[in-house]
């Protein structure tokens, strides 16, 4: 694991600050730090020694001089490529992936080798013959990878603080429409940025640049949503099984110390049992918590450590919070309102202690329909499928009704809840309903007038309908599950991991995320991954005799943090500073409306935790881009 930057540019173009840029990525890449120069471009590295620890120095440079490679990342398949390229005739020099990508690379050319690769990945080529620069990302979006063109140059790197640092020069500008998503999603999609000059590249894209800039962006692979498994439910249980032992495996290849997240919830336990199945070793599994039972889930993961034998290490945590979130946002380099990265953070610190690498159960939710909202999309395509959604909302109507006479000070007028309202909406609608935290009704109550006619034409459901598209053919609720594996997983899940592991200096790995699975999973009919308001059917079925009796019934609690506490204590200084005091969005937020969150939060008048967190988290991004 590692963090990549580098430019391309013309005589007269912008400076580029290659040593700024790469201490701004040491934390990436503590073992070391290296850059490489030649005419007209400009190539660094940060490395986390992982493989080959004495070779695989980075930039790598083909044995003929004309190819030089920087790579973030791990090729998991790199052992069986690296015997097909050596019975080719190919001579390695060292044991690293790196190497064995390179050499893909130039005997297969930049797309054939794409296809070949298995693992997580970011990485540049420079072809000094054809003077051009190749980049890629992977499949799924595990590994970030950010860029900007300009006058005379373009400039990448892992961060978006390191391509600033890099070219110190380049004016930026916030994107309105960006924190427009922001507010929607809590987080900025692909390939859009909190800055207009830019850009990510999204997952499972790669892009040609010249010296007059970008000559080809595409989309190298996707799901095929068309494919149907034939296997009996028997036959899957064994075909997972089978494909995630065989993802973990490839996952375990590291020199140096390697362990687990264990959480307590079904994905990391199946994760960490199928570690202990591999391994002839005791596993090394990491878990915290904070002293809040409902969001504890230490006493589930240590039972599940005891049943497979893992040496246990778990931290009732007391973060810092005051110093880490700045801190964090920083490292995000725009506005993201998943609170859970802090926690994410914190066991990243626990476990780099004693490991570099941690195996984690991300993206089993996505695969095979863990969250909440998958249960009820499937209940409301169930209910229109049969012909009585008009009569589901009148009884939800009469509920509320009852409800309210029983409870007064409950009252809620129908529909209430976000799940009732999404009853009146189409299929795709719907899901965005779900997926969203502001809809549009509540944006506009915060929005100032300027804002909301700065962002007219601006639809951050034309974005997310846009991946929906990718899932056409697929049956029911399958898309609704790749669509939230084309966009949440990797803007959210994904980049919240790659964040908070790698400013702990540790590398994290998820069997569930290895694509071949994922494309097994995307296969299966609905039918086996929910039943009823469960979801995961064929992981908590099929994976049932690796875990105590009942241990993969629980359902999902999720790896939260207690931030309505923090926000009347820690962090209530901070939230009235940045967005009462100094009014850090005032410029997008009416004042008013800012002021009441905050105070009726923080004096306990109202809970709204989640919105002041939010607003905290883009009004302190504001605060530390004019720094």
């Amino acid at each position: 694991m590692c963090g990549i930057t580098g430019a391309l540019s013309v005589p007269g173009s912008i400076a580029i600050d290659m040593p700024r840029a790469l201490e701004a990525l040491r934390h990436r890449g503590p073992d070391a730090q290296t850059s490489w120069s030649g005419e007209g471009v400009s190539l660094g590295h940060t490395r986390l020694a992982i493989l080959d620890l004495a070779g695989g120095d980075q930039p790598m440079h083909s044995p003929c001089g004309r190819f030089t490679i920087v790579f973030n990342g791990e090729i998991y398949n790199f052992s069986v490529l690296r015997e097909e390229m050596r019975l080719a005739g190919w001579v390695f020099r060292t044991r690293s992936d790196t190497e064995v990508l390179l050499a893909l690379f130039v005997r297969l050319g930049f797309e054939k080798c794409l296809e070949k690769l298995r693992g997580m990945f970011a990485f540049a080529v420079w072809d000094a013959q054809s003077r051009e620069l190749s980049l890629a990302r992977d499949r799924l979006g595990v590994k970030p990878l950010v860029y900007a063109a300009y006058a005379g140059g373009f400039g990448f790197s892992s961060e978006i603080a390191a391509l600033r640092a890099l070219v110190p020069d380049l004016r930026v500008e916030l994107d309105p429409v960006a924190l427009d998503h922001y507010f929607s999603f809590l987080y900025i999609p692909s390939p859009q940025t909190g800055f207009r000059q830019i850009r990510k590249l999204p997952p499972a894209h790669a892009m040609v640049v010249g010296e007059e800039g970008i000559r080809r962006l595409w989309r190298y692979w996707q799901v095929d949503p068309n494919r149907r498994s034939s296997l009996s439910y028997p036959d899957a249980c064994d075909a997972v099984r089978e494909k995630l032992l065989e993802a973990t495996r490839l996952r375990m290849v590291a020199d140096v110390p390697l362990g687990a997240f264990l959480s307590g919830g079904v994905d990391s336990a199946v994760t960490v049992a199928a570690m202990s199945r591999l391994s002839e070793q005791p596993v090394l599994t990491f878990s915290v918590g904070f002293d809040d039972q409902r969001l504890d889930e230490r006493p589930y993961a240590r039972q599940a450590a005891e049943y497979l034998g893992t040496q246990h290490r778990e931290l009732l945590v007391e973060a810092d919070v005051a110093a880490d979130l700045p801190m964090l946002i920083r490292r995000c380099g725009e506005p993201f309102g998943d609170d859970s990265l802090l926690p994410t953070y914190l066991v990243s610190k626990v476990a780099r202690r004693e490991v570099t690498v941690a195996l984690t159960g991300d993206g089993g939710d996505e695969a095979f329909g863990g969250y909440r909202r998958h249960s009820q999309l499937a209940r409301m395509l169930n209910i229109e499928s049969a012909g009585v959604l008009p009569a589901w909302r009148c009884m939800r109507a009469l509920t509320c009704r009852v409800e309210g006479l029983l409870r007064p000070d409950r009252k809620r007028v129908f529909p209430y809840t976000r799940e009732d309202q999404a009853l009146f909406h189409q299929p795709l609608q719907r899901h965005i309903d779900l997926a969203s935290f502001f809809d549009a009704k509540e944006k506009e109550a915060i929005y100032t007038p300027a804002f909301s006619s700065e962002l007219a034409g601006s639809d951050s459901g034309r974005w997310f309908a846009e991946r929906f598209a990718l899932t056409e053919g697929a049956a029911s609720i399958n898309r609704v599950l790749l669509t939230d594996s084309y966009t949440y997983l990797p803007e959210d899940v994904l980049f919240k991991v790659d964040v908070a592991s790698m400013a702990a200096s540790l590398e994290c790995r998820s069997p569930f995320l290895d694509h071949e699975l994922l494309e097994l999973a995307a296969s299966l009919p609905p039918s086996m991954k929910l039943k009823g308001r469960n979801g995961k059917r064929i992981v908590r079925e099929g994976f049932s005799d690796w875990l105590p009796a009942g241990f993969l019934e629980r359902r999902k609690q999720g790896f939260s943090s207690p931030i309505g506490r923090w926000l009347r204590t820690d962090l209530a200084d901070l939230a009235r500073e940045r967005l009462v005091v100094e009014k850090r969005l005032q410029a997008w937020l009416d004042d008013g409306a800012v002021e009441r969150l905050v105070n009726d939060h923080v004096s306990g008048k109202q809970p709204n935790a989640r919105r002041v967190w939010n607003l905290l988290v883009a009004a302190e991004w504001v605060a530390s881009v004019s720094r």
